[in-house]
C-alpha cells in the first residue's frame, strides 16, 4: 500500500517535468504501437546526464574480484554474502556456492545458494581453496541485516574465514577503508589498512588494490598503502593467501 501511494505521489510531483517530452512523443508517434496514457506515467527526471553514473565501490570491486577468480581458476568458488551480482556473473565460468545470513532465492546454472553464519561457518578447517567475502565484514555485528549485535562480530567472522581457508588457498576480501577507523552506525565500519591486516594474522597479503572514493580513476592495482592516507571512504581490495603451514 505504501509503495503504491509513493508511486502516485511521485507521479504527481514529477509528471510536469516530463510532460513536454510526453507531448512531443505523442505528436511524433504517427503509428502508435503501444498504449500511451497519462495514467501510466512513471516519470524519471534525473537520468539526463552527460555520463552514466554508477556506484564506484560496487562496480569496481566486483569487477576486480571476478578477474581474480578467473586468474585463480578454481574447480569451485565459495562466496560468503557478497553482492549477488558477483556470484551470479562468476558462475558463468566457474561453479559457485553462495552463502548468506539471509539466503537468496536465486536460480542459475552453476550456482547454489544456502544459509551461513559468518561468525560460525559450517565448513571444515583448511577446506576451501577459493573463497571470497566482498563488502560484507563491515556490517557484521551491527544488526543491520538482523544479525546479533556484537562489537567483535567482524573479528570473529575474519577468524572463521582464515580457519576454513585451505593452505595455499586464496581469500578475496573487500571492505571500506580510509585514513581513520570509523563506525557509521548502523550502516558499516570503515577500516584502516593496518586494521584489515590485523584481522588476518595467519594469512599473507598477495595483493592490495583500492578504488578511490572520488574522481575518475578506476582501481589502483598493487597500490601503496600510503595512498589511503587521503581517503575517507575508499574501497579496499585484498587478495590473501594462506601459507602451507600456519
Amino acid at each position: 500500500m505504501l509503495k503504491k501511494l509513493y508511486k502516485v505521489l511521485k507521479n504527481i510531483v514529477l509528471s510536469p517535468f516530463v510532460f513536454s517530452d510526453y507531448q512531443d512523443f505523442k505528436q511524433l508517434d504517427k503509428e502508435p504501437r503501444f498504449k500511451l496514457e497519462i495514467k501510466d506515467f512513471y516519470p524519471q527526471v534525473f537520468d539526463k546526464t552527460v555520463t552514466t553514473g554508477f556506484d564506484r565501490h560496487y562496480v569496481y570491486h566486483t569487477a576486480w574480484a571476478a578477474r581474480k577468480v578467473r586468474e585463480i581458476a578454481p574447480n569451485v568458488h565459495i562466496d560468503i554474502a557478497s553482492s549477488l551480482y558477483f556470484p551470479s556473473i562468476v558462475s558463468a565460468f566457474v561453479p559457485v556456492e553462495f552463502y548468506d545470513y539471509r539466503p537468496a532465492p536465486l536460480t542459475l546454472s552453476n550456482l547454489t545458494t544456502q544459509h551461513a553464519d559468518l561468525t560460525n561457518l559450517h565448513f571444515a578447517s583448511n577446506s576451501i581453496r577459493s573463497l571470497s567475502c566482498l563488502h560484507t565484514i563491515e556490517h557484521i555485528g551491527l544488526g543491520r541485516y538482523g544479525d546479533p549485535i556484537d562489537p567483535n562480530g567482524d573479528k570473529k567472522a575474519c577468524a572463521e574465514l582464515s580457519r576454513v581457508l585451505a593452505p595455499e588457498g586464496s581469500l578475496l576480501f573487500v571492505t571500506p577503508i580510509g585514513k581513520e577507523a570509523v563506525i557509521q552506525f548502523n550502516a558499516h565500519r570503515i577500516y584502516t589498512y593496518d586494521l584489515v591486516k590485523q584481522l588476518f594474522p595467519d594469512l599473507e597479503l598477495k595483493e592490495f588494490s583500492f578504488v578511490p572514493e572520488k574522481g575518475v580513476d578506476g582501481i589502483h592495482e598493487n597500490a601503496n598503502p600510503s595512498e589511503i592516507n587521503n581517503e575517507t571512504y575508499a574501497c579496499g581490495c585484498f587478495w590473501f593467501v594462506k601459507p602451507k603451514t600456519t
